[in-house]
């Protein structure tokens, strides 16, 4: 998959690379989501500095905020594969992938 990711903290529009990245599997109570929409929002920006309550290790996925569809699901998981939603995503495999 391609993804925006961050691999030295600072402004977005310097740190932000698009490249090829691993295509991760669901835990448990997980889903994984093909993305169709994606934000870039306040958080995310503050993320990309450094500057928010949380620091994930480097490189990480910013994007919390999606729309998209579920295209695998974990044992656990309460969907199924093909239905649409919403959803919050969190570092390191945000939304902006």
């Amino acid at each position: 998959m391609r993804a925006l990711r961050v691999h030295e903290l600072g402004d977005p529009a310097e740190v932000l690379r698009l490249e090829a990245a691993p295509v991760p599997q669901p835990g448990p109570a997980q889903v994984r989501i093909r993305v169709e929409a994606a934000a870039l929002n306040f958080a995310d920006d503050l993320l990309c500095r450094g500057k928010y309550q949380e620091r994930p290790p480097l490189p990480f996925i910013p994007g919390m905020e999606l729309a998209g569809e579920v295209v695998a699901v974990g044992s656990e998981a309460r969907t199924s594969v093909g239905q649409r939603v919403m959803a919050l995503a969190s570092p390191p495999n945000g939304a902006l992938a």
